[in-house]
C-alpha cells in the first residue's frame, strides 16, 4: 500500500520557539556550524491507491486539516511506495 507524506513547516516569518530551543541546546552541547533550526510536522497517510483523485483529497486535507494556514505552510506532498 502506498503512503503519502505531507510535510508542514512554520511560516518563515514567524518565530519557531522549539527550533530556537534546539539550536541553543546544540550550542551548549558543543555542536558547531548550525545557525538555525526549524521544527515542523510530518504526516504519513497510508492509502489504498495514490491516484490523482486521492492526491487531490490529500492536498485539500493538508491545507484545511493538517496545517494551520495562518502560521504554517505545506512544504511537500510526496508518494512513497
Amino acid at each position: 500500500m502506498p503512503t503519502i507524506v505531507v510535510d508542514v513547516m512554520p511560516k518563515a516569518e514567524l518565530l519557531d520557539p522549539q527550533g530556537k530551543a534546539v539550536a541553543g541546546a546544540l550550542g551548549r552541547l558543543g555542536v558547531e556550524g548550525f545557525s538555525a533550526v526549524r521544527i515542523g510536522k510530518r504526516f504519513e497517510l497510508t492509502v489504498d491507491t495514490a491516484d490523482e483523485k486521492t492526491l487531490e483529497t490529500v492536498r485539500t486535507l493538508a491545507d484545511e486539516v493538517l496545517s494551520n494556514s495562518v502560521i504554517e505552510d505545506v512544504v511537500g506532498i510526496e508518494v512513497v511506495e
